[in-house]
């Protein structure tokens, strides 16, 4: 029992250090002998885990994946809401797959495409529950679900991606609270004039 756990550890270890090297460094900056150095494991040891840095990658997001909390899937009935929402989502629960996803955006890998799917997917969804909200009349018959999606992406996840605009423009951190509280009512206030003035 004991070496399962320590196997479990071991794992748990390699996987923290290789998603901390991967927001550092992207996937093409990424080394396995650092990871291994920072898990405290023998470089041999690692491929006893991980065939190779894609296969740890996986692993890494599939890992981010699981521990995400079940309230991050929750979408807002009212229109108003769901930037507020998305962007608390973003702060507490996906601050490192967003820092993550702005390295793959600059790298064009092969690898990269069954992650791409998955992340259009998520997205689809979104688009999917503005038309139904639109075909419910809660959302303005000139604003295509597609662009709103699109821009309240960007303006929940731009602050965290680009902290250093963030804090330039506005002189907070997107991770101070008092930061993240201005900027859910602005979205919520922006929100209300775009989805209440139909």
């Amino acid at each position: 029992m004991g070496e399962i756990r320590n196997a479990e550890r071991t794992r748990k270890n390699i996987l923290k250090a290789a998603l901390k090297e991967f927001i550092e460094k992207g996937y093409t900056g990424a080394r396995i002998e650092y990871i291994a150095s920072q898990a405290n494991v023998k470089r041999q040891l690692f491929y006893h885990y991980f065939k190779n840095k894609d296969e740890l990658l996986e692993a890494v997001i599939q890992n981010m994946r699981d521990e995400e909390p079940k309230w991050t899937a929750y979408a807002p009935s009212d229109p108003v809401h769901i930037a507020e929402h998305r962007f608390q989502v973003n702060c507490q629960a996906r601050l490192d797959f967003l820092k993550f996803t702005a390295w793959e955006a600059l790298e064009d890998r092969p690898g990269q495409i069954a992650r791409r799917k998955v992340r259009a997917e998520a997205l689809q969804g979104y688009v999917d529950d503005l038309k139904a909200k639109k075909e419910a009349g809660l959302v303005p018959v000139e604003l295509e679900p597609e662009l709103l999606t699109l821009a309240i992406t960007a303006l929940t996840a731009y602050p965290i991606i680009f902290s250093d605009v963030t804090k330039m423009v506005t002189g907070n951190d997107p991770t101070d609270p008092e930061f993240q509280t201005k900027w859910s009512t602005f979205l919520t206030k922006i929100s209300a004039r775009i989805f209440k003035n139909m």
